[in-house]
């Protein structure tokens, strides 16, 4: 019994010595990662100051134009300073910014990113209320707010344009409402401390935050409306006339902020808003061109390709996103023909693949894929950089087209890496990206298509894999519109974005942004190729309409011409892209992630300037597991379990020695 209970005690300290171990490993190896909140009781202590979020969109033609409110209070008795991650569409121009506290209104001005940072830092020491707006990836933004004085209430509104592009004759506004938790590893590149707001506190699955979500819509199409459903949220649909309709929540009471919010809507016959939109503003007039792709034309013959599915199967995965991909997967693989040549990498912290070599899609083959698929679980970190530079050191098959397939939630933070790694080698090879869950990392997603000149897609539920899979297999079979070239004749134009047009796999209009001077006229002219032969649409500015006192199409000018700067092509922007953003940002009055914005009431309310920092803690998204957060490195026990693991070694020790003092008690020796 005595070496019972020794090894009893020797296993507990090992226990303990190795969570000591792997808490201090992980912290020197992944000290950005996300964690559980745990409400420590704090008395006076307001933990969850956002108190609510309310939304308000107005979609007129194919512009929306987004304000978000953000109320802000302090229900303790100290003062607080507050910091929320938040999501945004990858497609916004974020160009206004306001905090509200009481009847004193103070408009944000933009700035260049750290003068904007010292202006906040100088008012919170200062004891003032300040606000400021940062961005940390084109749809990650943070929140900071500075002296909220016990029993105060603060509203931050901020304000977007964006541009909705339809995909086969669907719109589509997506609001994402939180930020997954993000995997970073110790060997990206980014920066450290421009990634800290990845160290942000969760709340366990299935806890709902503390914060009310509330959203609507204003729609006016400006055509007939076929079409319009909300499949992400229960809402109520007022329809105004046959073109115009007014959306809601039907219970803003029911939490619902833990996933995007997605409003799809189909126009009459399935037309779409297409040709030429003039803006007319005071020092520059911008246009935008929609033109609309030809039918899709099937050739007879379809040439074979070779297929690599990199599939995601880390913590975050777990459960939901990962057996909504295995069913995506199994499509996919099944409907392979069998001059095609196909591969699995399935990654998580590490990589596993199905073949040394893509092997021929014949029935074993596809079985055995599919075996492989079931069998798969979620766990461990989320290592796509390592995943891509496998998938692409495969050996290629001379005169067989290669496509990659990326199927993943999204949940890492060295997003421009990957973007790096792809579009240097590419060598004929599209990237398409398959996003799985109720709030994907869509910023990753359509920039891993983006850099692979393919097409992102989003399935957030097991009903939609069926008409993705078909929409991707349409994509590979046979592209919309090749070697497409946008020309101007007799018309003044320049800065146009972007400066070339990619490949057009989807059914959607050709978008393309610019400025124009002089008279109103002149010719743009689409071309390109289909399986049909050449294609040619014209459009006129003579017999355009121009549209005064609006700044839309400026800020998403600027926006467009942002993006192409910055999003991907080098994992680090050199210093003059990083002073062209800067220049833009300010110019058009746009956050970018080298400009933020920033209000300061010139009103000390805390002349200590002493408070308590608190990060808002996130509801992690729906159907995401806590697997998500840690990014399921080492595995660390729960406290309770190494308590329990204590008091066992302790009863277990208390029994032995009540035994041996019974045994010793007529020998006068305690141990044998």
């Amino acid at each position: 019994m005595k070496r019972i209970a020794l090894i009893v005690c020797w296993m507990t300290v090992l226990t303990l010595c190795g969570t000591a171990q792997s808490n201090g490993g992980e912290e020197r190896q992944e000290t950005l990662s996300p964690y559980f909140f745990i409400d420590a009781g704090d008395e006076g202590i307001d933990c969850f100051p956002l108190k609510k979020t309310t939304v308000d969109v107005s979609i007129v033609g194919v512009i929306a134009e987004v304000t978000v409110r953000q109320t802000y209070a302090n229900m303790g008795s100290i003062p607080i300073h507050g910091t929320y991650i938040f999501p945004g569409s990858t497609g916004a121009a974020v160009h206004g910014m306001k905090m509200v506290i009481g009847e004193r209104v103070i408009q944000a001005l933009i700035k260049e990113k750290s003068e904007a940072k010292k202006t906040f830092e100088k008012a919170k020491k200062e004891g003032k209320n300040a606000a400021l707006l940062e961005q940390k990836r084109p749809n990650v933004f943070r929140m900071e707010i500075a002296n909220v004085m016990p029993g105060d209430t603060v509203e931050v509104e901020l304000r977007y344009t964006e541009l909705l592009v339809p995909d086969d004759g669907t719109y589509e506004f997506i609001y994402p409402t939180v930020t997954g938790p993000r995997y970073r590893s110790s060997s990206d590149n980014t920066s450290e401390a421009a990634d800290t707001w990845i160290r942000n506190p969760y709340l366990k699955q299935g806890r709902d935050s503390a914060t009310d979500f509330d959203i609507s819509v204003y729609l006016a199409a400006g055509m007939k409306l076929q079409e319009l459903s909300c499949p992400s949220h229960d809402t109520v649909i007022d329809y105004v006339d046959d073109s115009r309709a007014h959306i809601r929540l039907s219970d803003p009471a029911t939490f619902s902020g833990n996933r995007d919010y997605l409003l799809r809507y189909r126009l009459a016959d399935r037309e779409i808003s297409t040709g030429l939109l003039l803006e007319e503003g005071g020092e520059e007039h911008h246009f935008l061109l929609m033109a609309q792709p030809p039918e899709r034309v099937k050739p007879e013959l379809i040439p074979p390709r070779e297929y690599t599915f990199v599939v995601d199967v880390s913590g975050s995965m777990h459960g939901f996103p990962l057996n909504t991909a295995k069913c995506l997967l199994e499509d996919l693989v099944s409907s392979l023909r069998p001059t095609d040549l196909f591969n699995l990498l399935f990654f998580a912290g590490d990589s596993q693949v199905m073949s040394a070599v893509p092997v021929p899609a014949t029935p074993d083959n596809i079985d055995r894929a599919v075996k492989m698929i079931e069998s798969s679980s979620g766990g461990g970190g989320t290592e796509l950089l390592k995943a891509v530079k496998r998938a692409f050191a495969f050996p290629r098959r001379d005169g067989v087209a290669r496509t990659l397939v990326v199927v993943t939630d999204g949940y890492i933070a060295a997003e421009k890496e990957v973007f790096d790694e792809i579009s240097n080698n590419l060598d004929h090879t599209n990237v398409f990206a398959f996003g799985i869950g109720s709030s994907v990392n869509r910023y990753l997603i359509e920039g891993i298509a983006r850099a692979g000149m393919g097409e992102p897609f989003i399935v957030t539920t097991p009903g939609e894999v069926r008409s993705v899979a078909r929409k991707f297999r349409d994509y590979i079979a046979s592209p919309v519109l090749t070697d497409i070239q946008v020309r101007f004749e007799g018309a003044d134009v320049y800065d146009v974005e972007p400066p070339a047009v990619a490949d057009l796999f989807a059914r959607r209009p050709v978008v393309v942004f610019g400025k124009w001077r002089g008279a109103k006229q002149g010719t743009v002219i689409l071309s390109g190729k289909n399986g049909a032969g050449l294609y040619q649409q014209r459009f006129s500015f003579a017999d355009t309409a121009v549209e005064k006192n609006s700044e839309a199409l400026g800020y998403l000018w600027a926006r467009s011409r942002i993006a192409r700067i910055s999003d991907h092509g080098s994992g680090r922007i050199t210093e003059k892209n990083r002073e062209k953003v800067v220049e833009l940002g300010c110019a058009y009055n746009l956050l970018t992630a080298y400009t933020s914005f920033v209000a300061v009431d010139e009103i000390i309310r805390n002349p200590e300037g002493e408070g308590k920092m608190v990060k808002q803690p996130l509801p992690l998204p729906k159907n995401v597991s806590n697997l998500a957060v840690g990014g399921g490195m080492n595995h660390v026990p729960e406290p309770e379990l190494i308590l329990l693991a204590v008091l066992l070694a302790g009863l277990l020790l208390f029994g032995w020695f009540r035994r041996q003092r019974r045994a010793c008690s007529g020998t006068g020796t305690l141990f044998r």
